[in-house]
C-alpha cells in the first residue's frame, strides 16, 4: 500500500509530460481527429520557417528599395484581377489558386466590386536585388472615395488603370485628380487589350488628351490572361519614388485604417514615417492621449504575417496587449509615437472624415430580433467608420435606427453585409437627404436629416435649402440628347459639355442630391444601354421649394412613410404611394381611406378600400323591394357607426409596410 501513492505520482507525472510535449494542441483542436495533429504541427513549423526567411529578406532591404503604390481606376476595370497577377509574379500567392485575393468581403466577390481598400506587401527580386513593394487595391466607386483618399497617404505612386474597350470613364477622371492633388507619380496602364472590342490606341489618346500624361510610358496588358503584366513591376521600380523616412528618428506612424477582431480587439493598419515599432513598445496617441502596449506587429502577406519589427517606409498592422476594445479610440488619420517622444514628433495632418449625405431608417421585421440586429449593425460598423447611427422609433414599425451613408451604393452594400454576414432580417425606408432650414427673422440655421422633423406649417418664415452635387457623366455621343433630357427632368443645371474624343462626351451638371439618390444612376444606365458612367462631388446648397409628403390612413399620418419632395413631383409620387399601399393592405370590416397629404393639409391623392359586406339579403324573397331597401339602409347605418369608432385605429399588418417599402 505504501508504493501505491508513488505509482500514482509517477503515473500523473508521465501524463503531465505527455500533455506538455503535445504543446496543448489537443485543447486547441478539440474537433480535429488525432490523426491530423502531426500534420498540423508540421505545417506550423514550416509556416514559422517561411516567416523567418521572409523577415530575413525584408531586414536586408534598405528604404531606398521600398515602393508603395496603389491601383486606381473606374469600377470594374480590372483592379482586383491585376492585383492577383502581381501577387503571383512575386511569389506571394501560388499561381491559379486564388481569385480576387484582396476582395475579402462576400459582397465584394458577389458584386464584383471593391468596397474596402485592401493591402499587401510583396518581395520582388529585380536585377539581383530584393525590393519591398506595398500594394493597395482601392475601390472604384465614388461612394467609397474616402477609402481611396486614405490609401494615397501611404503611397508614392499609383497605377492609373484604364479599360481598353471602355476608355476613360467618370471615376477614372475623379481618381486621377485625387491622386494628382496628393502629388503621386501616375503610371498609365491599359488593361483588357485581349477583348474583341479593345481599342488601346483610342484609350492612349484619351489619356494623353484628358490627363496630359506621357502615353509613351503606358503599358498595355491583359490582367486576366497575364499578357504583358511582367513589365509592370520593373516599371514601378524605375518610376515610382521610394518613401522618405529614417529608422533612427523617434517613431512617427499614421493610422490609415482599422478593423475589429473578436480575440485581439481593434487591429490598426499603419504607415510608419519615421523610427521603428516592435512588440512591447509603449505608444501614445496624439488624437486621444491614450497609451497602449504593442502586442504584435506584422505585414499583410497577403494575410496577417507577424514580424519582429516594422520600420520607416513600411505599411503594416499592429494590435495592442491588452487589446484596444473600442473602435472609437482608433481615430483614422491619428498619429502615434513612443511614450516620451511626444515633444520630439510633429503630428501628421490626418484625413478629413467624410460626411453622410444619404439617410435611411432601419427596423427589424420582428421586434424580438431588435437586440440581435443592433449587435449586427455595431459589428459591421466596426469595419466601416463612415456610417453614422442614432436610435429612432416608429408607431408603425417599432424601434429602429437612423443610418447615414456616403451614397446609395454604400447603403446597399451595408444592407447586403447585414443579411449575408449576420442573417439579419431588416426593413429599410427609402433614402432621404439633409435639408438646411434658415429662419428668416433670426437667420439661425439647422440641418434636418429626418423627414418627420421637417415642419408642416410656418414655411413662409423659413428658407429651405437643399444639397447640390456636381455630376460628371462620360457617355458616347449618340446618347447625348437622352442624357440631357434626363438631367433637365431631374432639375439639373448644365455646367459644361466637352467632346474629349470624336465619339466620347464629358457632361457636367449641378443636380439636387435628392434626385441623384432616387435611382438616377439606374435611369442613366437605362437611357445609355449601360455605356455611361457617373461621378459626383459636393457642390454647396441651393434654395428649393420642397414640402413634406406623408401617407395618411383614415386621417392619421403613418410616421414610417414620410418624404421631403419638390413641388413638381408631389402629385406623381403621391399617386404612386396610395396605389402601391392599397395593394398591401387587407380589407377590414369598415372603410379604409388612404391619402397622400402634402404640408400636413393638402390631399394630392386618395384611394379607398371598401369594407367587407355581409349578405343581409340571403334569406329574403326577390320580390320584397321595401324589405330589401330597409335591410340595406340598416346595414349602411351600422357600418357608419363602426367606422366612427375605428377612425385612427386601423390595424395594418406589418407585412403591408414591408411590401410597400420593398425595392
Amino acid at each position: 500500500m505504501i508504493g501505491w501513492p508513488l505509482r500514482c505520482q509517477s503515473l500523473s507525472q508521465s501524463i503531465y509530460h505527455s500533455f506538455h510535449h503535445s504543446n496543448t494542441l489537443c485543447f486547441r483542436s478539440l474537433k480535429r481527429p488525432w490523426s491530423t495533429i502531426n500534420h498540423v504541427r508540421t505545417a506550423a513549423s514550416s509556416s514559422r520557417h517561411v516567416v523567418s526567411e521572409l523577415e530575413r529578406r525584408i531586414s536586408q532591404i534598405p528604404i531606398e528599395r521600398f515602393r508603395n503604390f496603389c491601383i486606381v481606376a473606374h469600377v470594374d476595370h480590372g483592379k482586383s484581377t491585376l492585383s492577383d497577377r502581381l501577387l503571383e509574379l512575386t511569389g506571394t500567392i501560388k499561381k491559379g489558386e486564388n481569385k480576387q485575393i484582396l476582395d475579402k468581403l462576400d459582397v465584394e466577390r458577389q458584386r464584383g466590386i471593391t468596397v474596402k481598400a485592401q493591402t499587401c506587401s510583396m518581395v520582388y527580386n529585380h536585377n539581383g536585388e530584393d525590393y519591398l513593394l506595398h500594394l493597395v487595391d482601392t475601390p472604384g466607386h465614388v461612394d467609397f472615395r474616402a477609402e481611396v483618399s486614405r490609401s494615397y497617404a501611404s503611397c508614392g505612386g499609383a497605377l492609373l488603370l484604364v479599360d481598353a474597350s471602355q476608355g476613360v470613364q467618370a471615376q477614372t477622371v475623379a481618381n486621377f485628380y485625387l491622386a494628382f492633388a496628393e502629388g503621386l507619380y501616375l503610371l498609365p496602364i491599359i488593361n483588357k487589350i485581349d477583348l474583341p472590342s479593345a481599342d488601346p490606341k483610342r484609350a492612349l489618346q484619351q489619356i494623353r488628351d484628358t490627363f496630359e500624361l506621357d502615353a509613351d510610358t503606358a503599358l498595355c496588358v491583359s490582367a486576366k490572361s497575364g499578357l504583358g503584366v511582367e513589365s509592370i513591376l520593373p516599371s514601378i521600380i524605375q518610376n515610382i519614388p521610394p518613401p522618405i523616412g529614417n529608422d533612427n528618428k523617434p517613431l512617427k506612424l499614421l493610422l490609415v485604417d482599422s478593423w475589429y477582431d473578436n480575440y485581439r480587439g481593434v487591429v490598426l493598419l499603419v504607415r510608419v514615417f519615421d523610427g521603428q515599432v516592435r512588440a512591447g513598445d509603449q505608444l501614445v496617441s496624439f488624437g486621444t492621449g491614450l497609451k497602449y502596449t504593442v502586442g504584435e506587429v506584422g505585414i499583410m502577406y497577403p494575410e496577417e504575417t507577424s514580424q519582429t519589427v516594422i520600420r520607416a517606409g513600411q505599411v503594416g498592422y499592429l494590435f495592442f496587449n491588452p487589446g484596444m476594445k473600442k473602435s472609437q479610440e482608433a481615430v483614422v488619420g491619428d498619429t502615434y509615437t513612443t511614450v516620451g517622444s511626444e515633444k520630439l514628433v510633429e503630428p501628421l495632418p490626418g484625413f478629413e472624415e467624410p460626411k453622410s449625405m444619404v439617410f435611411v431608417a432601419a427596423f427589424p421585421t420582428d421586434q424580438s430580433d431588435y437586440e440581435h440586429l443592433e449587435d449586427s449593425i455595431n459589428q459591421v460598423m466596426l469595419n466601416d467608420r463612415s456610417v453614422t447611427l442614432q436610435k429612432e422609433s416608429s408607431e408603425a414599425l417599432g424601434a429602429g435606427w437612423r443610418l447615414g451613408f456616403l451614397g446609395t451604393l454604400h447603403c446597399s452594400v451595408f444592407e447586403d453585409r447585414l443579411r449575408q454576414e449576420h442573417s439579419a432580417t431588416i426593413i429599410i425606408t427609402p433614402p432621404s437627404v439633409p435639408y438646411k432650414l434658415i429662419d428668416k427673422s433670426t437667420h439661425q440655421e439647422r440641418i434636418v436629416q429626418n423627414p418627420n422633423d421637417f415642419p408642416d406649417t410656418n414655411l413662409n418664415n423659413i428658407e429651405v435649402q437643399e444639397p447640390l452635387v456636381l455630376v460628371t457623366i462620360t457617355l458616347p455621343e449618340e446618347y447625348l440628347g437622352r442624357v440631357i433630357d434626363l438631367c433637365e427632368s431631374n432639375r439639373g443645371i448644365q455646367h459644361e459639355l466637352t467632346f474629349f474624343t470624336a465619339t466620347q462626351v464629358i457632361l457636367k451638371y449641378d443636380l439636387p442630391l435628392s434626385q441623384l439618390v432616387d435611382d438616377f444612376f439606374g435611369k442613366l444606365k437605362g437611357q445609355t444601354k449601360g455605356y455611361a458612367s457617373l461621378d459626383y462631388e459636393e457642390s454647396g446648397w441651393r434654395k428649393a421649394e420642397v414640402y413634406k409628403l406623408q401617407l395618411h390612413v383614415n386621417k392619421c399620418p403613418v410616421d414610417a412613410i414620410a418624404r421631403i419632395v419638390h413641388k413638381s413631383h408631389v402629385d406623381k409620387i403621391g399617386k404612386e404611394w396610395v396605389g402601391k399601399f392599397k395593394q398591401h393592405v387587407d380589407r377590414q370590416m369598415f372603410e379604409i381611406v388612404i391619402q397622400a397629404v402634402v404640408a400636413g393639409k393638402k390631399v394630392v391623392a386618395r384611394e379607398t378600400i371598401k369594407p367587407f359586406r355581409k349578405d343581409v339579403l340571403a334569406k329574403l324573397h326577390a320580390s320584397d323591394v321595401s324589405r330589401r331597401r330597409k335591410l340595406l339602409e340598416k346595414q349602411k347605418e351600422g357600418r357608419k357607426k363602426l367606422a366612427m369608432r375605428a377612425v385612427g385605429n386601423v390595424v395594418i399588418d406589418q407585412k403591408a409596410f414591408q411590401g410597400f417599402l420593398a425595392k
